[in-house]
């Protein structure tokens, strides 16, 4: 039988004298019925076609039924692999496809994929490499997580579109000042930006509404500094036995709960204090931004404060959206109670981890912070994070008396700095010493 007739296809013109091949596509034959992939193409190739004059409505219906059948055959490939995927109670010998160790776990298409650099290090073939060598010699693996960019010296850093919102974090790390920033990828060492040192955008914006024909007003003046600085490293290391480098859920248990934590710590600590040479340029060091303190004698609650500061914010005409405390700050907010002996804050003491707001604005503790001080700004309009890696991950047995100790040394290490271009969009608050 010929390929017109096995596709239902009469020979010559139809009774209305109408071209049948403008009505359905004709599919090559390779040893069978045309896949779901040829049928999609030649209906996609029908309704690209400005000059079809076949029956619309029966090759909308036809492209439904082709894009429900592809639909459904994606969805029986997910259910296949997260079957295999499913490790059932007592099961001795796990399918190929189901979590063997630690750091194995597929993400929401049941495929494998490494969610933090402890699992990326465990899947690589560096490691597997290293033990099979009898863990000698050293290697290292880096995560990335930061968006690709480039930075350009001589002229200001190119600007991304800025996405609202806190970048999703390792879930067993708090909240980190890091991601309330604008993150971005730096391909070089040497950072340059320009700082707006003009102040609140009220004193130089002075845009009116003027009568036909008259002077248009000049807003400004603008003024900015040229920053030069580096990328810092920030690094640490601990030792682990020869055993325990065998064990992936031991290893994971170093590089996310001692390695990649300290490095998380330490980067918001730099963010917030870093004095600006030696060190990361901290937000609170950076000339220019705006503070807030109580007058003399005024015992407002830091409540009131934080509320206060807010407006500051507002009126400089960058709003913010989150503000960066102590612990011991936000305990005293969140007892502090009325005359009656109400709490002024609601607090989900049910959910504790349950994201903390205050004024509308996004709250993160911690000790990082000194105690009696706040942070207020629009984070990601006054400063971004520039990363020359991610973490980067090395194990080695060349360690001084290590090796005779069968003990190998893990180190973790990251290369960033702040870009605070932007100073007027930050709010330091200094409350007023409790009664």
């Amino acid at each position: 039988m010929s390929t017109r007739r096995a596709l239902g296809y009469r020979k010559g013109r139809a009774a209305n004298g109408e071209d049948p091949r403008k009505r359905y596509p004709i599919y090559p034959i390779k040893g069978g019925a045309p896949t779901l992939i040829e049928q999609r193409d030649a209906i996609v190739a029908q309704l690209q076609d400005p000059n079809f004059d076949g029956d619309m409505d029966d090759l909308l219906r036809r492209a439904d039924e082709i894009a429900a059948q592809i639909e459904q055959a994606n969805q029986r490939d997910a259910r296949l692999r997260a079957l295999q995927a499913a490790i059932p109670p007592g099961d001795p010998q796990p399918t190929p496809g189901q979590r063997q160790q630690p750091g194995m776990q597929p993400d929401d298409q049941g495929n494998p994929h490494p969610v933090t650099a402890a699992e990326a290090f465990i899947r690589s073939q560096a490691l597997e490499m290293f033990r099979a060598n009898g863990k000698r010699g050293q290697f290292s693996i880096e995560h990335r997580a930061a968006p690709a960019g480039t930075v350009t010296t001589g002229t200001q850093p190119q600007q991304n579109t800025r996405v609202p919102g806190i970048i999703p974090q390792n879930p067993d790390l708090p909240l980190l000042v890091a991601n309330l920033l604008d993150r971005q990828t730096s391909d070089g060492t040497t950072l340059e930006y320009m700082r707006d040192t003009s102040g609140p955008q009220s004193s130089w914006n002075n845009a009116a509404v003027v009568a036909e024909g008259a002077d248009k007003p000049k807003s400004g003046p603008f003024t900015f500094d040229l920053i030069t600085t580096t990328l810092k490293t920030v690094a640490h290391w601990v030792p682990i036995t020869r055993q325990a480098a065998d064990d992936n859920a031991q290893l994971m248990g170093y590089i996310n709960g001692r390695l990649t934590y300290g490095l998380e710590y330490k980067l918001d600590r730099e963010i917030l204090t870093g004095n600006g040479t030696t060190q990361m340029q901290g937000i609170l060091t950076t000339p220019g931004i705006g503070t807030y303190q109580p007058g003399s004698g005024n015992t407002d609650p830091k409540l009131i404060t934080v509320r206060k500061a807010k407006t500051q914010g507002e009126l400089a005409l960058y709003p913010p959206t989150a503000v960066v405390m102590n612990p011991m700050d936000w305990q005293d907010i969140e007892l502090d109670e009325d005359a009656n002996g109400q709490f002024r804050v609601i607090a989900n003491v049910t959910d504790p981890g349950a994201p903390l707001r205050l004024w509308g604005l996004v709250v993160v503790t911690t000790v990082a912070m000194t105690a009696g001080t706040a942070l207020l700004g629009g984070f990601r309009t006054g400063a971004t994070l520039w990363e020359r890696q991610g973490v980067t991950i090395l194990m080695t047995d060349s360690h001084a008396d290590y090796f005779t100790a069968n003990t190998l040394v893990i180190l973790a290490e990251r290369r960033a700095n702040v870009a605070v271009h932007t100073p007027a969009a930050f709010v330091k608050i200094t409350f007023a010493a409790l009664p």
